[in-house]
């Protein structure tokens, strides 16, 4: 079966006929793939420390190679290169499995550290002096 151009009345083959190079390319944008490495560098650190802002992300892609660079902020205390050895790798294997891009570099800053409360600690500023059950210093 052969489709006709209606307005040239030339004869176009169908699309399963027509070689790979003619068919046109795909091209991802680098903010996608920077969308897609936040996504992964969430799920990898989930759940994030309380007042800890979503980790961000920035790609460079070459040559369906991406490069990319997280910022990312760590409950702490925690083991920093363990944390971000599992982010590194959940955005390889997400823009990887996601783009079918190589992805030979993941860079991964840490922004800021937040103190996790000791249990049964107080919130918030204390002062270091003892108070009493009613509240009034010795």
């Amino acid at each position: 079966m052969t489709a006709v151009h209606t307005e040239t009345g030339t004869a176009r083959r169908p699309l399963g006929l027509v070689p790979p190079g003619e068919r046109g390319a795909t091209r991802i944008a680098d903010r996608v793939v920077a969308k897609i490495a936040a996504q992964a560098a969430r799920e990898a650190l989930a759940p994030l420390p309380a007042g800890a802002t979503a980790p961000h992300a920035t790609v460079v892609v070459r040559r369906e190679r991406a490069r990319v660079r997280v910022h990312v902020d760590l409950g702490y205390p925690c083991d920093i290169g363990a944390r971000c050895a599992a982010v590194r790798r959940r955005i390889a294997e997400r823009v990887g499995a996601l783009t079918s891009m190589e992805v030979p570099e993941v860079a991964v800053l840490v922004e800021r550290l937040h103190l996790a409360p000791a249990p049964g600690a107080p919130h918030g500023r204390t002062s270091g002096r003892a108070r009493t059950a009613h509240g009034r210093t010795p």
